[in-house]
């Protein structure tokens, strides 16, 4: 079988089973099998797999057909150009979440170099303290999760993103895991907190609802129980004239804006995501 063969008969399968963007995925199932660039690919076609390659792309397949993530299948995705591990105790970092650690490690380039600080809250596989790391080096990072499986992998992905040094992992549920932090004064506060409501979860698509850690999904029967305890508590740990950053989900940025403006924080912007949809709000004292 071809590598043209392989993929349209691939693509064909995962198309019957619901998986969106069939001819791609296959594409990057068989990149990284065959350990070369997508487009790369497209200059091979006429190619024939050998047999136990043809029998590793099977079993790939099989693995999307099922609905197990793509992310979870190659072991890595990409966030803001740095390469992170992911598996079953961390949320697949989404395109959006981009948006937020821009807006926050552009904030942080204005803030005094000799003295910035951050914090990561439900950091989950580190994605955004690492950018935030990477992008700002003067920057202090702390990152907090409640899940030491979490905690472990975005120790990991600091490490191999060369930013481990300079970002405190902490375990604990929000601001209580800061309690042994060596900063706990920070200039931003960002957060992707979980905040789908319990009874959607159930409904989200397989790749979410089976492989996604419910813990980093379920955001209480609103949906908005996190950004409560966030809006009550964080102000205490805010510099002077610091900002806070989180994402929320479709249709939630109403009542988060309520939230925080009734915990008398100023709510400076609620910014768009790719597919302009609301996404981040941004606030400060």
């Amino acid at each position: 079988m071809t590598v043209l063969e392989a993929i349209q008969k691939s693509a064909e399968f995962l198309g019957k089973r619901g998986v969106e963007s069939p001819r791609l995925q296959t594409e990057l199932l068989l990149a990284h099998l065959l350990k070369m660039p997508r487009m790369k690919l497209y200059l091979n076609f006429d190619r024939v797999l050998t047999v136990p390659e043809t029998d590793a792309l099977r079993d790939l397949i099989k693995r999307r057909g099922l609905r197990e993530p793509l992310q979870h299948i190659t072991g890595s995705t990409s966030f803001c150009g740095y390469e992170m591990t992911v598996n079953r105790h961390v949320l697949v970092p989404r395109p959006e979440t981009e948006l937020l650690a821009e807006a926050g490690w552009q904030f942080l380039a204005t803030r005094p170099p000799e003295s910035v600080t951050a914090l990561d809250l439900c950091t989950g596989s580190g994605c955004i303290a690492i950018a935030l790391a990477a992008k700002c080096p003067p920057a202090k990072v702390v990152a907090t999760d409640i899940s030491a499986e979490a905690l472990t992998l975005a120790r990991q992905n600091a490490n191999g993103n060369g930013v481990a040094e300079r970002i405190e992992f902490l375990a604990g549920d929000g601001f209580a895991a800061l309690a042994t932090a060596a900063t706990r004064a920070f200039d931003l506060i960002a957060s992707n907190p979980p905040y789908i409501p319990s009874a959607e979860i159930a409904d989200l698509d397989p790749e979410v609802r089976d492989f996604d850690p419910w813990l980093a999904l379920d955001g209480g029967d609103d949906g908005l129980v996190f950004y409560r305890r966030l809006a009550a508590g964080a102000a205490e740990f805010l510099k002077p004239a610091g900002k806070i950053m989180v994402e929320f989900g479709d249709g939630q940025a109403d009542a988060l804006k309520n939230i925080f403006e009734s915990e008398k924080w100023i709510v400076e912007a609620v910014r768009e995501d790719y597919s302009h949809r609301a996404r981040i709000l941004v606030a400060r004292r």
